[in-house]
């Protein structure tokens, strides 16, 4: 890593301090937008499409075009990254036919659920975890926004979202990878939302064999 455990965590530190009130707002639309489509599903599609969208595109332009640069150069191919899942959420959310995301279709979706109840504690996990404010990660940054939207994927059939998994999945890695490193466990969860995408996506891929007599 080009950066320290302490650096890593001044950027929060940094990244709080200025923007503390822009990841609240995100925290509470959050929750609303959720929560109304727990209860309405499908025509709430398009609310959740745009909210993910916000996610990674702050995530991508903000956070690591504007903080996480500082320590790591290659925040600058990240942040790429993260624009590039935001267009393709926009794109496929906002299409018509768009994405149809549907709650309680599959135990699939009830798995979803829970990570998408993940990423909205997640703010307070790391206080319980032993970091203190506000040098941790809280919301509207990588991490959070990943575990959503690997929650949220999980509620569509895994046909029409496996290009939208492909980044969320490798940020997964990337970003777990620095958790185990730097011992943020909060993020721990990271890898494990990775994991179970990456099955999702790919189960349809192969079906079972059906055997004739």
């Amino acid at each position: 890593m080009p950066f320290t455990h302490e650096q890593f965590l001044d950027i929060f530190g940094a990244y709080n301090t200025a923007l503390w009130p822009a990841a609240a707002v995100l925290w509470i639309a959050t929750l609303g937008v959720m929560l109304a489509f727990y209860r309405r599903g499908a025509p709430m599609s398009r609310a959740v499409a745009l909210l993910l969208t916000i996610h990674w595109a702050w995530s991508g332009v903000v956070y690591h075009g504007m903080y996480f640069r500082t320590i790591n150069p290659a925040a600058t191919l990240f942040a790429a990254l993260f624009i590039i899942e935001a267009m393709l959420l926009l794109w496929r959310g906002m299409a018509s036919p768009g994405l149809q995301f549907e709650m309680g279709a599959s135990s699939w979706s009830l798995v979803g659920m829970v990570l998408v109840g993940y990423s909205l504690v997640y703010p307070g996990l790391g206080l319980l975890l032993g970091l203190t404010y506000p040098r941790l990660p809280l919301f509207a940054v990588p991490c959070p926004t990943t575990i959503l939207t690997a929650g949220v994927l999980m509620s569509a059939p895994p046909r029409n979202v496996r290009w939208l998994a492909v980044i969320p999945i490798l940020w997964a890695a990337i970003g777990g990878s620095a958790a185990v490193m730097f011992a943020i466990r909060a993020d721990f969860a990271l890898l494990v939302a990775g994991v179970l995408l990456l099955v999702f996506i790919t189960r349809s891929l192969f079906p079972p064999s059906r055997t004739t007599t």
